[in-house]
C-alpha cells in the first residue's frame, strides 16, 4: 500500500510556533506529530510515502530521513497553496494501486490492517460528533455507502465528520476526479478540495465505505496540540518511571527525553519536556517544552514552549496578613 501524506500548509494556527518550523514537526508526548503517524504506518504494508510539502519542507526531509531512514519516501513541493485536491495530484506520477491519504492534523485509531480484503472502492474514516457544522461530513445512502460529501453543513442531520484519512483502491480514479474538479473550476472557499473530487467519484459510480474511528485527536491549534499530548501521554508514551530522584517531583504522565536536565523542580502532569532541555526550579505541568529549551523559576500550565526558548523568571515577594487572598484571574 501507498500513502500520501499533504503537508503544504503554513500552520497559521500554530504560531509563532510554524514561523520557524513546519506544524507536522510540532512536539506532543515525545514526538513530533508527523512521527505518531509514521509509527503507525510502518506497521503496515507500507511501500511508498509521498510527502507533499511546502514551507520550510526541507525539514521534513531531514527528519524523515534521519528518523526513519527505511522508509522510501517521495517529497514533492506544492507551490501554490490551492487546495487538497491539486496536493494529491502532484503524486500522480509516483503512486498507483491501493493508497492511504493521511492529513497530517490527523491522529486516529483507525484500524488499516483490513483494508488489502476492502470489497468497495475506498474507505472514508469518520467520527461520530455532536455538532457537524465546522466539519466536513458525509451523507450515507443504500447499503451505508456514501453518497455524498458536504462541506460545513447548516444543520445537524449528517454528524459523521470527515477526519482527514482515506484510502482508495485505485488512487488513479481519485486523480482522474481531482483533475476533473479542476477542470470543472470547482471550488469551495477558492479552493479544490478533496471532498468535491469523491463526489465526482461518486457520481461516476464508486463505492465509498464510511469506517467510524473512536479516537480522533487534532493538532491543528495550541488548545489542540496540548489536548493531544494529554491523551498520548495517558495511552502508551508516560515515561515517569525512568525519572525519579530527590532532586525532582515527578508527577505522570509525562514523556522527558533522557538528554534533559530536570533540577529541584516538579514536572507533570501531562508535561513533555524534548532532548536538551534545561528545567531548574520550575512548576511544569499540561504543557510542552521542545528541543533546546531553558526555562528557571518559573510556573508553566497549559503552555507551548518553542526550540531553544529561555524564561527566566524569579520568586515572588509577599507580606500577606491573616485572611487575606492573593489570586490570578485566568481570564
Amino acid at each position: 500500500m501507498n500513502v500520501i501524506i499533504p503537508l503544504a500548509g503554513f500552520g497559521t494556527r500554530l504560531r509563532p510556533h510554524t514561523y520557524s518550523k513546519p506544524k507536522p514537526l510540532i512536539n506532543v508526548a515525545g514526538k513530533p506529530v508527523l512521527g505518531h503517524i509514521l509509527d503507525r504506518l510502518l506497521n503496515e504494508d507500507v511501500q511508498d510515502v509521498v510527502f507533499v510539502v511546502g514551507y520550510l519542507g526541507e525539514q521534513i526531509q531531514q527528519y524523515v530521513q534521519a528518523t526513519y531512514p527505511n522508509v522510501k519516501g517521495h517529497y514533492v513541493e506544492q507551490k501554490e497553496l490551492n487546495g487538497q485536491a491539486p496536493a494529491i495530484l502532484l503524486a500522480r506520477d509516483i503512486v498507483e494501486g491501493p493508497t492511504l491519504i493521511v492529513f497530517v492534523d490527523t491522529l486516529a485509531d483507525a484500524n488499516i490492517s483490513s483494508l488489502s480484503t476492502e470489497p468497495g472502492d475506498g474507505v472514508i474514516y469518520v467520527k461520530e460528533v455532536d455538532d457537524p457544522r465546522r466539519f466536513g461530513v458525509v451523507r450515507l445512502g443504500n447499503q451505508g455507502m456514501i453518497s455524498r460529501f458536504v462541506e460545513k453543513p447548516s444543520d445537524l442531520s449528517n454528524r459523521l465528520a470527515v477526519i482527514g484519512m482515506y484510502y482508495v483502491k485505485q488512487v488513479q480514479d481519485l486523480m482522474c476526479s481531482c483533475a476533473e474538479l479542476m477542470k470543472r473550476d470547482i471550488k469551495t472557499k477558492d479552493e479544490y478540495f478533496l471532498a468535491d473530487a469523491f463526489n465526482i467519484m461518486i457520481d461516476g459510480g464508486a463505492q465509498l465505505r464510511p469506517q467510524s474511528v473512536d479516537v480522533w485527536l487534532d493538532c491543528g491549534k495550541p488548545e489542540t496540540v496540548l489536548d493531544t499530548n494529554h491523551y498520548l501521554l495517558q495511552h502508551g508514551h508516560d515515561n515517569s518511571a525512568a525519572w525519579q530522584n530527590d532532586e525532582r517531583v515527578i508527577i505522570p504522565p509525562v514523556n522527558i527525553h533522557p538528554t534533559a536536565r530536570i533540577e529541584r523542580s516538579v514536572i507533570g502532569p501531562f508535561a513533555t519536556i524534548a532532548e536538551g532541555c534545561h528545567i531548574i526550579s520550575s512548576i511544569v505541568r499540561d504543557s510542552v517544552v521542545d528541543a533546546g529549551a531553558y526555562v528557571s523559576d518559573h510556573v508553566l500550565a497549559n503552555s507551548l514552549i518553542g526550540r531553544d526558548a529561555v524564561l527566566i523568571g524569579r520568586p515572588r515577594r509577599f507580606n500577606v496578613g491573616d485572611s487575606s487572598v492573593v489570586g490570578f484571574d485566568e481570564e
